[in-house]
């Protein structure tokens, strides 16, 4: 019987966390569903979705109920904990309100669009005692671990600087990321997972030394970028990502006496072997990992998190990259006469009119 099968027929067990879904997106039913059908200790309780039937449908199968809607599904007693996969823009309002109704929140990237309003969440869930998690699903793979043990051990001499990719070829013309009202965008949607690579071999503290952004002036969005960075002793990060290219998934560090390089970086299947190589003067060696899931890495992560009763554990993290991607997109956006808040507008009023035209239509993310 498989993990699904046994959802549909057995219900929560009790200390369970009990998720509701806010949206059917495409992310959700892919990969984050069937990995919580795989993950002890959390179980699907309630789906919302703006087309009541898909809702019904996910809930059939996953042997959960169909909410009337995203506020009824906060509203209920069993769910214990929400994922957010919404558009980037409505990000923001439905997490706050699942903070404000009492439920822990495990959000897609980016959490916001605005690193004052991350900064913010992360505090609300911290005075609440409850978990919030920004979904990078790759940092939770081992591959990035190794990686950095490497580095430490000297296996490529000095850290010189970093070189990081991550393009996706085009999407289809009515995609959302190609929506500025909500949230689109090359930074906001593969951007993000660069810069996050840059922090967790650099570490914080790294200021951006120039940044370009190339828009799509019919859709307003970005659509291709690329980025500098610098570490305060001198240690830079050179940063590519776009929306019209070639699929690439990869990051190298060139040291002192070597050079490493990982493909796959962000978004390796779970049955995918790494391959960490590593070229010297003698020659490149090439060190084989593990096959390793990271989406199921990332729901357990939640559920222990949650059952540590610890609270957010990821926030400061979560607030330095959302500044982090904040002065790039200021930088990137200097010569273009304005940048995302001004096409899309902001506060609440402005999420309440995207979200009463998102309901209209479309995909969710």
């Amino acid at each position: 019987m498989s993990a699904r099968e046994q959802a549909r027929e057995q219900g929560p067990a009790a200390g369970t966390v009990r998720l509701g879904l806010l949206g059917c997106a495409d992310i959700a039913l892919r990969r984050v569903l069937p990995a919580v059908a795989r993950t002890g200790g959390i179980a699907l309780t309630a789906v919302a979705a703006r087309d009541a039937a898909r809702a019904a449908g996910v809930a059939r199968e996953y042997g959960a109920e169909a909410a009337d809607g995203y506020a009824e599904l906060l509203e209920r007693d069993d769910v214990d904990a929400v994922y957010v996969p919404l558009p980037s823009a409505l990000h923001a309002e439905w997490t706050e309100r699942a903070l404000l109704a009492g439920k822990h929140v495990l959000a897609e990237k980016p959490l916001t669009l605005d690193a004052g309003e991350t900064a913010r969440l992360v505090g609300l869930a911290r005075s609440r005692g409850l978990v919030l998690m920004e979904n990078f699903m790759f940092v939770h793979h081992p591959q990035h671990r190794r990686v950095r043990q490497l580095l430490d051990e000297g296996a490529i001499g000095e850290v010189r600087t970093v070189h990081a990719a991550f393009t996706i070829p085009p999407r289809p013309g009515g995609d959302i990321r190609y929506r500025a009202d909500l949230g689109g965008g090359a930074l906001f949607d593969v951007g993000v997972y660069p810069l996050r690579a840059a922090q967790l071999l650099l570490g914080p503290g790294l200021e951006v030394v120039g940044a370009d952004l190339r828009t799509d002036p019919e859709r307003g969005v970005d659509v291709a970028g690329g980025v500098l960075l610098r570490r305060h002793d001198g240690v830079t990060a050179h940063l590519t990502f776009g929306m019209e290219h070639h699929y690439t998934s990869r990051y190298e560090v060139l040291g002192s006496a070597g050079r490493l390089r990982l493909d796959h970086a962000f978004t390796p299947p779970a049955d995918h072997r790494p391959v960490v190589a590593i070229e010297r003067r003698g020659g490149v060696e090439e060190l084989e990992l593990e096959p390793f899931d990271q989406v199921t890495a990332a729901v357990r992560a939640l559920v222990t998190t949650i059952g540590s009763g610890a609270g957010t554990t990821t926030g400061e993290a979560t607030v330095r990259h959302a500044e982090l991607v904040a002065d790039v997109h200021r930088a990137g956006h200097a010569h273009s006469g304005g940048g995302r808040a001004a096409r899309s507008g902001s506060g609440r009023a402005g999420t309440a009119r995207r979200l009463a035209e998102y309901a209209v239509g479309g995909e969710e993310k």
